[in-house]
């Protein structure tokens, strides 16, 4: 592992331009249980009951009973690996992140370049006329949340299985991405699309790839795999970029 680490290490300094690409593996060492592990949201959930844009406008108060379980995501704390990845955006090494996840511990760990995929918690929108509402006032409210225009039930600013992803969004991950000549790979199987298509478009543009994950998935794919605990193998690849 250290020989990779090194490795790793040194990929990073040479890169132009080094993004990253984040999954559920990230936040469940702050305590966020994948939500496909066993225990996991899907396992108490029917995701296509639950999880989709559809559900919601037929029985939003149905689907709300999974939602207020997601609202537990904003006591959330960034483990070591967040804050390893902030540290190198600050030193310049890291342009962006985009990440898969809706818990916002990227920007609580200091990150500012971050592109939430698949949207955030953070804020919560009116389906009727469009009233917005910080987590902060939603969590004030009876559940679930009712605009105060319209007595619509609010829906939160994620992206549902059947939504499509907002195209300011999808610009904003072409930019990061052009000219990327190396992309971090972490705690993502990599099996949702569109993000999964991320790491194959570095790769034809001439890009290395880097895994950190418990249980690699990019095989024949990634130029290092490192597999083990995010916090800890980002916190070493912090070191040996530092010299330390």
């Amino acid at each position: 592992m250290e020989k990779s680490i090194g490795a790793a290490a040194e990929l990073l300094k040479k890169a132009r331009k080094a993004v990253a690409l984040t999954g559920a593996g990230v936040s469940t060492e702050s305590g966020i249980p994948d939500f496909r592990s066993a225990g996991g949201l899907w396992s108490r959930f029917d995701p296509y009951e639950y999880g989709t844009l559809g559900a919601f406008r037929k029985d939003p108060v149905k689907v709300w009973n999974m939602l207020k379980e997601l609202l537990a995501l904003v006591d959330a704390m960034p483990n070591e690996g967040h804050h390893a990845m902030a540290r190198l955006e600050e030193e310049g090494l890291l342009k962006g992140i985009v990440t898969q996840n809706i818990d916002g511990l990227h920007q609580k760990a200091g990150s500012r370049n971050v592109i939430e995929f698949h949207g955030s918690m953070a804020t919560f929108t009116c389906p009727g006329c469009g009233e917005q509402k910080r987590v902060a006032d939603v969590l004030k409210m009876v559940l679930p949340p009712e605009c105060n225009q319209c007595r619509t039930i609010l829906k939160p600013d994620i992206i549902f299985f059947d939504e499509q992803i907002d195209p300011g969004v999808i610009r904003g991950t072409e930019e990061l991405l052009a000219g990327a000549d190396l992309l971090i790979v972490v705690g993502t199987s990599c099996q949702v699309v569109p993000a999964s298509l991320i790491p194959g478009q570095v790769l034809r543009q001439g890009g290395a790839i880097i895994e950190i994950n418990r249980e690699p998935a990019l095989a024949g794919m990634a130029h290092l795999t490192l597999a083990g605990s995010f916090s800890k193998v980002m916190a070493r690849l912090v070191a040996a970029v530092s010299g330390q």
